[in-house]
């Protein structure tokens, strides 16, 4: 099985620019990366199906001439999923909307708090690490 040059140019664009809005702080871009990658997963999916074939029921076509349903289930599968998490991050951004007025991710404080600590921790490290060697040469 080979795939075809413009269609994986296609998937390639489309899994770049929905990881690209994914890694963006707005909930709706972060949505529709979410809806891009579905669309190229599927598109994935339905490629590296095959080309089109025969009804995967034994005595409409011979065997050989049969598609493979696992990647069309699969695909089912994937817009399901990808329509649920659309749905749940539509109720997100909302609700961030009409409590906050915008919808912009932003940091937690908690994780700033255990960088900051983390950070402390290495410096204090360093210097023991450094009166250590001083101790060793004297």
């Amino acid at each position: 099985m080979t795939i075809n040059l413009t269609m994986a140019v296609v998937l390639a664009v489309l899994y770049s620019v929905g990881f690209y809005l994914l890694m963006q702080r707005s909930l709706m871009r972060i949505l529709l990366g979410i809806v891009i990658l579905g669309h190229g997963s599927n598109l994935l999916l339905q490629t590296a199906g095959g080309p089109p074939a025969g009804a995967a029921m034994i005595g409409t076509t011979d065997p050989a001439q049969m598609a493979d349903p696992l990647p069309q289930a699969m695909a089912l599968t994937a817009i399901v999923i990808t329509f649920a998490l659309t749905t749940f991050l539509l109720a997100l951004a909302y609700r961030s909307w009409t409590l906050l007025g915008h919808d912009e991710v932003r940091d937690d404080l908690e994780d700033r708090r255990i960088q900051r600590l983390e950070r402390r921790l290495s410096e204090s490290e360093e210097d023991g690490a450094e009166e250590l060697e001083k101790e060793a040469t004297q």
